[in-house]
């Protein structure tokens, strides 16, 4: 049974295509082209579901992945040494 495919890359550049579905266990998969999963930035896991009658297939994003990627702790301010110690030798009581 040969179905037809339209992939949308991230441009919105489409490519249609017809390929076979694979018959995997009691599935079914689609081989998608190392050419398209480059065009649309697919990785190993991808978020899959359907609209209108279609299957729709996103690149997983991780919208905070990269935000410590430019940290540098030696930049931030020492905020603890602000505060006053405590001198005593007093134990404190409960």
């Amino acid at each position: 049974m040969r179905n037809n495919i339209v992939l949308t890359s991230l441009s919105g550049k489409r490519f249609p295509m017809r390929v076979n579905l694979v018959r995997i266990g009691n599935s079914r998969g689609v081989i998608i082209p190392a050419a398209l999963l480059a065009a649309c930035q697919l990785g190993d896991e991808v978020n899959l579901q359907v609209e209108a009658g279609k299957i729709t297939i996103e690149a997983l994003r991780h919208p905070r992945s990269h935000w410590f990627d430019s940290y540098r702790p030696e930049a931030e301010e020492a905020v603890l040494d602000a505060i006053p110690q405590d001198e005593s030798d007093s134990e404190w009581t409960w």
